[in-house]
C-alpha cells in the first residue's frame, strides 16, 4: 500500500501540485507560502499513508489478524502511526528540499523546523489512524480524511495568516492541529509567529498527539466490543 493510488495521489502528488500551481500564479510569493506548503506535505504525506494502510489491511482482513496478536491496542495504534510517520518524513524531506532549492527559502531556526516536522508528522499520522478507525466501511476512511483535511488547508493559515481571519474563524483555527504546525514553521523560516508563542504550539501538538492516540485506542475498543 505504499504505492497504492490513494497514497501516491494524496500523499505525494497533491502537495507537489499545489506548490507547482502557486509557482505559476505568483513565483515571487512562494517564500511566504513555504511554511504552509511544508505543513501541508506533512499532513497529507503522513495521514494518507496511515489511512491507506488501515484501509487496505481491513479490506484484505490482515488488520483483523493483527488484532489477534499478543500486543496491546495502544501498540497497534502506535505501530500504524509509526508507519505513516516514516513515510511522511520522506515526503516532508522532498518538499523541504524543493522549498529551499527551488523556492529560495531560508531556514532561520533549523533545529525548530526539524523538531516541528518530526512532532507534526507523528501527530498527523496518529490523527489519520484515528480517522481510519472511526468508520465502519474501509473505503469511507479516505472520504472522511479528505472531508477533514481539505477544510483544514483554508482554516489553518496555510495560505492566509490566521491573524487576518475574523474572530470566529480564529477560534476555529485554535482547534485544528495544522494551525500550530504552520505557526511553528513560519517562525522557523521567516521569524515571528502568528497565533501563539512557539512553546505553546509545541505543547498543543503534543496534547493533540496524545488525544489522537487515545481516540484510536477507543475506536479499536468499540470495534472489538
Amino acid at each position: 500500500y505504499y504505492f497504492k493510488p490513494p497514497t501516491i495521489s494524496w500523499g505525494i502528488l497533491f502537495p507537489l501540485a499545489f506548490a507547482f500551481a502557486f509557482s505559476l500564479r505568483n513565483p515571487q510569493g512562494l517564500r511566504e507560502l513555504a511554511p504552509g506548503l511544508l505543513a501541508m506535505s506533512a499532513l497529507f504525506g503522513t495521514s494518507s499513508m496511515s489511512v491507506g494502510s488501515i484501509m487496505f489491511e481491513r479490506r484484505s482482513q490482515s488488520f483483523e489478524q493483527a488484532l489477534q496478536a499478543p500486543i496491546s491496542l495502544l501498540g497497534v495504534v502506535l505501530g500504524k502511526a509509526l508507519g505513516g510517520f516514516l513515510f511522511g518524513l520522506l515526503v516532508c524531506s522532498a518538499m523541504a528540499l524543493t522549498v529551499v532549492v527551488f523556492f529560495g527559502a531560508s531556514i532561520l531556526h533549523p533545529a525548530l523546523a526539524a523538531l516541528t516536522l518530526l512532532l507534526s508528522s507523528f501527530l498527523f499520522s496518529a490523527f489519520g489512524v484515528f480517522l481510519a478507525l472511526s468508520v465502519g466501511r474501509e473505503f469511507d476512511a479516505m472520504i472522511l480524511a479528505n472531508s477533514v483535511r481539505l477544510p483544514m488547508l483554508f482554516l489553518s493559515g496555510v495560505f492566509i495568516p490566521v491573524s487576518r481571519f475574523p474572530a470566529y474563524l480564529r477560534a476555529v483555527a485554535c482547534f485544528l492541529p495544522l494551525t500550530y504546525t504552520v505557526d511553528l514553521l513560519r517562525h522557523s523560516l521567516v521569524g515571528g509567529y502568528d497565533l501563539v508563542p512557539p512553546l505553546l504550539s509545541l505543547l498543543a501538538i503534543l496534547a493533540m498527539t496524545a488525544a489522537s492516540l487515545w481516540g484510536g485506542v477507543k475506536m479499536l475498543e468499540r470495534r472489538l466490543g
